[in-house]
């Protein structure tokens, strides 16, 4: 019976799109948590990427639940979570806290940010642009000391709000795959856990990347005291990542119950590339040891000897790595619980179709119109300092 797998389980009930998931919901959670470093933590280097970040976690949650909607079949009938709520479902629960994190949270903090701009904008602009920054004012024209001092003040307190409501936007996801006793691969207590922390460190390498190549796109020189603080805060952002699964890994073998020698079949088998590979070697271990290398951050005097130029190449370089590495968890998380038998007695694979809905095309639709919403968004809300309105 070694290796036989029933006939009904040949069929996995997830896909690619449910892997999108929790990899977009991550990189949002990362991006609004780098942008609390500045507001909340006062972290002063990293100011040029607050604007940016809170942008480019608005565009990804923006296509957040488009993934589930589009696996799930009926699109249209979404809305009903809303009127017949399901308190004890954790995924029907997903639709408050994604209201409340775009309403309340992300929207509401983008717009105490900008009101003062979009007032200047409107005011020396002109055409439709004038027209669309003042109607993003909504009327709020008061320039006067106690009223930014009121928009300062409650953007703060909205991204106080708003760190532990990322989190749970994200935690959540990991709570859903950890609570599934009947599956080995899933079944941790550490799996929310991991899940946050990889979601930060997506999210810190994804502003890190559009900084510095929109700098370099924009023939605008990339401030290095931000690149390099990004760089620092990845490094040990993945040090605590990489723990994290390391601790979920040698728990496992430590118990060692039935389930341990099918895992190690799933590991040496379908999973070996995606998860050694990509997820371990290319995602994680080549952008430590770079990292660790050349950003000046994490020397002993704070000055790295390799120059500005070359460290910018090797900031995208790790970056772009690290988004294989966390998009490999989320493969292995979520594909690699459904490829092996209820019985654990044998395994089976996963092969994506180019179309259809759950296929190659559909998937790098959904992953290409983030970015395009972003720089939508970036036409009309300028993230850089060198773009501020002044009176």
């Amino acid at each position: 019976m070694q290796g036989y797998i029933y006939p009904n389980e040949f069929e996995l009930h997830w896909g690619l799109l449910v892997v999108l998931y929790p990899y977009i919901t991550g990189l949002v959670a990362g991006a609004f948590i780098l942008a609390s470093l500045e507001r909340v933590f006062n972290v002063k280097e990293v100011q040029p990427t607050y604007r940016l970040a809170l942008l480019t976690a608005l565009a990804f949650l923006l296509v957040a639940p488009l993934p589930l909607l589009a696996h799930l079949g009926h699109p249209l009938r979404s809305y009903e979570i809303f009127l017949t709520p399901n308190r004890k479902s954790a995924m029907a629960m997903f639709g408050f806290v994604y209201a409340w994190y775009l309403t309340v949270v992300l929207l509401l903090e983008i717009w105490f940010e900008y009101r003062k701009d979009l007032v200047l904008w409107a005011r020396s602009e002109r055409g439709p642009k004038k027209w669309l920054h003042y109607a993003l004012t909504l009327g709020a024209t008061d320039l006067s000391e106690e009223a930014l001092r009121f928009d300062d003040n409650a953007g703060r307190w909205i991204t106080i709000i708003g760190i532990p409501s990322a989190f749970l936007l994200h935690g959540y996801v990991g709570f859903i795959f950890g609570s599934v006793k009947a599956n080995p691969w899933w079944s941790s207590v550490l799996m929310p856990v991991v899940f946050l922390f990889s979601a930060i460190v997506s999210g810190i390498a994804l502003v890190l990347f559009i900084y510095v190549a929109a700098s370099l796109f924009r023939s605008k020189p990339v401030d290095m005291r931000c690149a390099d603080k990004l760089a620092a805060f990845l490094f040990y952002a993945m040090i605590v990542d990489f723990s994290l699964e390391m601790l979920d890994f040698i728990h496992r073998l430590y118990e060692s119950e039935e389930s341990i020698e099918i895992l190690s079949q799933l590991i040496q088998g379908p999973l070996f590339i995606s998860l050694i590979v990509l997820q371990v070697v290319l995602g994680t271990l080549v952008p430590l040891i770079a990292l660790g290398v050349v950003s000046p951050a994490l020397s002993d005097r704070g000055v790295s000897r390799t120059p500005a130029e070359l460290r910018r190449l090797i900031y995208l370089a790790c970056a772009t790595l690290v988004q294989i590495g966390i998009f490999s968890i989320r493969w292995n998380v979520v594909l690699g619980g459904q490829l092996f038998s209820k019985s654990l007695r044998g395994l089976t694979v996963y092969k994506p179709l180019l179309f259809g809905t759950e296929g190659l095309l559909m998937a790098s639709v959904l992953l290409f119109l983030p970015l395009v919403i972003l720089w939508l968004l970036v036409k009309v809300l300028p993230p850089w300092l060198d773009a501020e309105a002044t009176e």
